[in-house]
């Protein structure tokens, strides 16, 4: 089995920084590309960011210039570096990942999800 297990939300005031990462732990053989997403109460789940296993990465236009996701492949992590928080940032955010676990055999996993509240 693989796990996702995500760490660093909780409370921040507007216009402030935070950090999460996600873990990836289990039988894994490869991890290709892994993303952030977030959901609002009342909302549909949105993507955030993603990178490859190159460290290509994708932005959301909401994410651009505030948020940077990066990776260690060597500890099948991968972080988002959010600065500038809004009150609209606030959600659950959750990681996911295309993980190889035998050659040639392929899933994607979510992890349980980080509550992340902007409130002064």
């Amino acid at each position: 089995q693989v796990q996702l297990v995500e760490s660093g939300g909780g409370l921040v005031q507007p216009g402030g920084s935070l950090r999460l990462s996600c873990a990836a732990s289990g039988s894994i053989f490869s991890i290709y590309t892994m993303a952030w997403y977030r959901q609002a109460p009342g909302k549909q789940r949105e993507f955030i960011a993603s990178i490859t296993r190159g460290e290509t990465t994708k932005y959301a236009d909401s994410a651009k210039g505030r948020f940077t996701i990066s990776r260690d492949n060597a500890k099948n992590t991968v972080y988002l570096q959010k600065n500038s928080l809004k009150p609209e940032d606030a959600a659950v955010y959750s990681c996911n990942a295309d993980v190889e676990r035998v050659l040639g055999m392929r899933s994607y996993y979510w992890g349980q999800g980080a509550q992340v509240t902007v409130s002064s």
